[in-house]
């Protein structure tokens, strides 16, 4: 790939014979084979994390053109030609267009330049081939956080950035075979003279949201919530342990309120087609031919529940707290939050990075009409022709007289004493549902989930013809005994119902909590099997120790998230008030970036000045030699290597009086691309100061700045 001199092809073949395993042969390669080995290795990394975001051919092909250009460097092959290259081309574009009906757009540009980078490698042949190689490089790396901006993939990252810049490096080393090693050090100094910079425009550049968002890009929801809730799929979030937000009471100790009460608002569920459930006014307004929705009339009581939210990029609008806020929830200033009739907040854009929020909530609260108005009608409409026994168990429970005249609590009551004495258990597994689902959740199965119950109830409610809905979100929850936040997960997702009651409005009934009482009250999550590589796992490292790692990187990542992925607009005004503005702008923010920028252009003039009288030690040898030279009359080009420098020497006297000189030069070019240059470099300073010159006794008139080390 870069300048390999015609010796070393040699001298790799005698090494290769020599030497036996596999270690030998790699550090007996030529330089060109190792240099283009080491860039297929780090574009092989780089591009490893979007594995989960393209399509599933991608990967693979990429993979096996990497190899395959591995092989070609290992074995000495020629590179393919331009026919195979543009065929591969071709096929990489049609399958990116079969796969995202467009080669335009944030997955389709990935997928893209993924190819592009990979089948790059097939034509390095020279250096100019390899810059295009580390840019493309670069831009792949950036690639990733479009979308993903977590602490894993920023390590990687890193790694990948020190790969891209050791083989940059690389290529702009002296010919021979300098170690990589070397130019892995000054890939790591490099990166260590740049995190001040990099901090500085990180604390000071003007934030700009969202950073890695891209217009267009798909917006489907990421967590397990959904505004439609089809019957047993919940069941499935709780394999799902990723987590959907952290957060932080400001209580005494930090404490959460009970666990009784930890009930975090999403989508509520209010139009049923017989087999999904789905949210919105739209559906509403279709169960009651437009006659609209109801409104929220939300009355809180006591004290309020103050408590800071980092949430998990949903791709969605909504907004996760615990029931109910009477107040909107303090956003970043490029997003605002609106509450909808149903208590659900929700924010004017999707949420596609990490958010942090505090809000005030109410435990004690009450919502709706007190009195049953049309707008309530929404939530009686029942599907015709699904549940008929369901239907039938309403008719008897509506003619029972222990219960007429009592109101909407009685039957509700009812209905929770047959959830707990009927026989009815919670399981993660209560096989597929049929058309009828809430008949037979009730007079089947009786096994269910809490979305299965908590449809077979609202069916129930409505078919009594008490307004009834699906409330959907998170319950429950952990802290995290490293840093004291409340980590609720996906596989905390969970569905429970609000009623209407008379004079009262909307109140919260969990059908759950009679089937489980412990899952509301003492939070028992059901936990899945586990497989074969669990019980393995179970047996070499205890379950609580792994919980105390699971904890302790969550912690570390929450760091990362409050202090890297929140770092808003509105704490870069908090840092700068904090240094003495007081009433802070971009403006502000703008003036000190620009000094310090012009400060660290001054230190950066100051230290080319210096570092210009402190050349390498080994360009102030060959340039006193070139001095000497101009006064013999030879007048050598600044760019001839020692090695071309000696050849001149001998052309120019042919008599021999300059023979030490060449002789000493021949040394010069064997050290300076040894293993280990550095042990050779004083011998050979002592030795210039000791070179005879024609018409000179000694070395008395070399100049001293050729002996400084």
């Amino acid at each position: 790939m870069l300048n390999v001199p015609p010796h070393s092809s040699s001298g790799s073949r005698t090494g290769s014979s020599a030497s036996s395993g596999l270690i030998q042969r790699l550090t007996s390669l030529p330089r060109e084979t190792r240099d283009t080995l080491w860039l297929l290795l780090v574009v092989g990394w780089v591009i490893s994390p979007l594995t989960p975001h393209v399509p599933p051919w991608t990967m693979p092909f990429a993979y096996a053109l990497l190899l395959w250009r591995a092989w070609l460097a290992w074995t000495q092959r020629p590179l393919p030609n331009r026919w195979v290259k543009g065929g591969l081309l071709l096929i990489a574009v049609v399958l990116t267009v079969v796969s995202h009906k467009t080669i335009v757009g944030r997955d389709a540009g990935v997928t893209l330049i993924i190819m592009l980078l990979v089948l790059k490698t097939l034509e390095l042949r020279a250096r100019r081939d390899a810059m295009v190689i580390f840019f493309l490089g670069f831009f792949t790396l950036l690639a990733n956080f479009f979308f993903s901006q977590s602490l894993v993939v920023a390590v990687v990252m890193l790694l990948g950035l020190l790969g891209l810049l050791t083989a940059l490096i690389n290529s702009n080393m002296p010919v021979g075979k300098p170690p990589l090693a070397k130019s892995m050090r000054t890939a790591a100094w490099m990166s260590l003279l740049g995190a001040p910079i990099m901090l500085v425009l990180f604390m000071l550049f003007p934030r700009m949201a969202p950073l890695w968002g891209m217009p267009g890009e798909d917006l489907r929801g990421r967590s397990g919530l959904s505004d439609e809730m089809k019957i047993g799929s919940m069941a499935s979030l709780v394999l799902d342990e990723s987590v959907a937000m952290r957060i932080k009471f400001d209580t005494p100790g930090g404490r959460p309120p009970e666990q009784r009460h930890l009930y975090f608002r999403g989508p509520v569920m209010s139009y049923f087609n017989g087999q999904e459930w789905f949210a919105g006014s739209t559906y509403e307004a279709r169960a009651n031919n437009g006659a609209g929705t109801s409104s929220a009339e939300l009355t809180v009581r006591g004290e309020p529940i103050k408590y800071e939210v980092t949430m998990e990029a949903n791709r969605r609008n909504w907004l996760l707290l615990l029931d109910a806020a009477d107040k909107p929830p303090v956003l970043p200033a490029e997003l605002r939050a609106r509450m909808s009739p149903s208590l659900q907040w929700i924010a004017n854009r999707p949420i596609v990075n990490v958010l942090r929020y505090t809000a005030e909530s109410h435990i004690d609260f009450s919502s709706g009409p007190t009195e049953r108005t049309r707008e309530l009608k929404p939530y009686v409409q029942l599907p015709h022709g699904f549940n008929p026994r369901t239907q039938e168990l309403a008719e008897q429970m509506r003619a029972d007289p222990a219960l007429q005249g009592k109101g909407n609590m009685a039957y509700v009551n009812a209905a929770l004493q047959r959830l707990r004495s009927g026989g009815y258990t919670y399981t993660l597994e209560p096989g597929l549902t049929g058309t009828h689902s809430a008949d037979e959740f009730w007079f089947d199965t009786k096994l269910g989930f809490c979305e299965h119950i908590a449809s077979a109830f609202v069916v129930l409610m409505r078919g009594l013809d008490i307004p009834a809905r699906i409330v959907s979100g998170y319950q429950g929850g952990e802290i995290n005994g490293y840093d004291g936040y409340w980590t609720v997960r996906q596989a905390d997702a969970h569905a429970w119902t609000e009623v209407w009651v008379e004079g009262r409005g909307w109140i919260r009934i969990d059908p759950t909590g009679a089937v489980m009482p412990s899952r509301i009250g003492e939070y028992r999550r059901l936990q899945t099997p586990q497989g074969a590589l669990g019980e393995a796992m179970s047996t070499v490292i205890s379950p609580t120790m792994l919980m105390q790692m699971r904890a302790a990187w969550e912690a570390v990542n929450n760091r990362w998230n409050q202090w890297v992925l929140n770092y808003t607009q509105e704490r870069q005004l908090n840092l700068l008030r904090s240094l003495g503005f007081e009433t802070p702008s971009w403006q502000d923010l703008a003036r000190l970036l620009g000094l310090i920028a012009g400060l660290s252009a001054l230190i950066g003039v100051g230290w080319s000045l210096w570092e210009k009288n402190h050349q390498d030690p080994w360009q102030r040898m060959l340039q006193t030699v070139r001095q000497k030279l101009v006064k013999l009359g030879i007048d050598l080009p600044v760019h001839l290597p020692p090695r071309s420098m000696a050849q001149r020497i001998r052309a120019e006297r042919p008599d021999g009086s300059l023979e030490p000189v060449a002789q000493w030069l021949l040394r010069v070019d064997q050290a300076r691309y040894a293993p280990k240059p550095e042990v050779a470099l004083s011998p050979l300073q002592r030795g210039l100061r000791d070179l005879q010159w024609p018409g000179t006794s000694n070395s008395s008139s070399t100049p001293a700045h050729a002996t400084r080390p």
